[in-house]
């Protein structure tokens, strides 16, 4: 049995099996509902954080030493509450998919998380002096509710969602006489879910709370988000996230959106720990921030489309010999430069394709490593919070991210995906050439 097809049969399968869940399906349109926040966050962090000191000392000059806590405020407001939409979304999504009424779930998920949450903080006057720390009661911690209570949001999200889903296709409701409007209908039918969903939630605070003076979603931050926080942001952590990207597309499955759904969850509170760290003028790594981030999945990893493909685009374009690599070129080009690469992926193609298949997959894994290491010894600053959208065209996303340092980055990620895809392309390029003279011989020409 040949590699192709042991994986075809055998591997496939089962990744297709794991990508249509309910739970995965749930995960990865849910927590889109992040994203609009995270955009608007990243624009008002970027106004005082903007990578030129000359505009920053003239706006402080100008507007006073604390000309930007109006855009932190409206920045950490944003992304600092990703946690809290995050529930929402991923509880509302799965209800949706189930076919039954959404937004009564989310609520419940939301309460549940509420509830599944200390109702106090403490208070440090003095850093590293815990001695004179008080509590204040009646409260809820906003670090729960952003990036630290990512994991915690994701996983109460889909239990609830399916709890409550569950409940209501087994006609486990109230039901109401004909006549009664819609609206008291669905909330009458979500109150012995309710009941259900949020008693047990009960339960499980009094446990944490009386037994081991904690809150759940602490344990589940400790446990099990900063052991997956940790992993993601090692040298391979990134790795096999660059790999899986591309391995995934080879056979047609959309790698970026499969394997974004799944890390999304993880890098995204990189971002944002680096974000508050940005805030504090403490964006180093002595002081914990994290290389792997969603920038380094959406704007390196990915960056021009999955496989990192304008260094072949280019190629295509100046170099190639056959009409139709030469048409493909200047008709992806544009495209490509704003992320998208399905005409390339397609076109050439490179998806079931094992010569084009090689550079493919070796180029986002080398270009991740090399990344990880230029900031990994402090060559260039870790990534801060500002997240472009994926469309925004290379080097001009990388200077959002961190400045001139990162735009040459980019550069240098394209030139480096260029030099690997030339050799791969340039056997492509020949077989196509050939088959186009043996048409144009043949009496079947083909024009550029």
């Amino acid at each position: 049995m040949s590699v192709s097809q042991t994986v075809n049969e055998k591997v496939l399968p089962v990744v297709m099996k794991f990508i249509n869940l309910k739970a995965m399906q749930a995960l990865k349109d849910g927590i889109l509902f992040t994203l609009p926040l995270n955009i608007i966050g990243s624009i008002f962090l970027l106004i005082p954080e903007f990578p030129i000191q000359g505009y920053k000392d003239f706006c402080a000059n100008t507007f006073g030493a604390d000309w930007g806590s109006l855009f932190y405020k409206v920045q950490n407001s944003s992304m600092g509450i990703m946690g809290l939409v995050a529930v929402l979304g991923i509880a509302y999504m799965y209800a949706k998919n189930e076919g039954v009424e959404p937004m009564s779930g989310a609520i419940m998920a939301m309460s549940s998380y509420f509830i599944l949450i200390n109702d106090f903080t403490t208070i440090n006057p003095v850093k590293d002096d815990p001695s004179i720390a008080y509590k204040v009661d009646a409260v809820i911690p906003r670090s729960w509710i952003g990036s630290n209570g990512m994991i915690c949001a994701i996983i109460i999200g889909l239990i609830v969602g399916w709890i409550y889903s569950s409940m209501i296709k087994r006609d486990i409701k109230i039901h109401m006489p004909e006549g009664v409007p819609e609206g008291v209908v669905n909330g009458f039918a979500a109150l012995i879910p309710a009941f259900v969903i949020l008693g047990v939630s009960g339960i499980i605070f009094a446990i944490f709370k009386y037994v081991g003076n904690t809150s759940f979603v602490e344990v589940i931050y400790k446990i099990v988000q900063k052991p997956l926080q940790g992993a993601s942001d090692s040298a391979f952590g990134a790795l096999i996230i660059a790999l899986f990207v591309p391995f995934l597309w080879f056979f047609g499955i959309h790698g970026g959106t499969t394997v974004g759904g799944v890390v999304n969850g993880i890098l995204t509170p990189n971002t944002a720990d680096n974000a508050a760290l940005q805030v504090a003028g403490q964006l180093d790594l002595a002081h914990g921030a994290h290389i792997v981030t969603q920038q380094f999945y959406d704007n390196f990893i990915n960056l021009t489309g999955s496989g990192e493909t304008l260094g072949l685009t280019i190629v295509m374009l100046c170099l190639a010999k056959s009409a139709q690599y030469r048409q493909l070129g200047r008709l992806a080009i544009v495209p490509n430069l704003f992320n998208i690469n399905e005409p390339i992926l397609f076109g050439t193609p490179i998806v079931m394709n094992p010569l084009m298949a090689v550079p493919f997959i070796i180029v986002p894994p080398l270009n991740a490593l090399i990344l990880y290491f230029t900031i990994s010894s402090e060559i260039i600053p870790p990534m801060g919070g500002v997240m472009p959208p994926w469309t925004t065209p290379p080097v001009f996303s990388g200077f959002l991210i961190g400045g001139v340092p990162y735009a040459i980055m980019q550069l240098v990620v394209i030139v480096i995906g260029a030099l690997v895809y030339f050799p791969f392309f340039k056997k492509a390029d020949a077989l196509a050439y050939a088959d186009e003279i043996a048409a144009e011989n043949s009496g079947d020409g083909i024009q550029a």
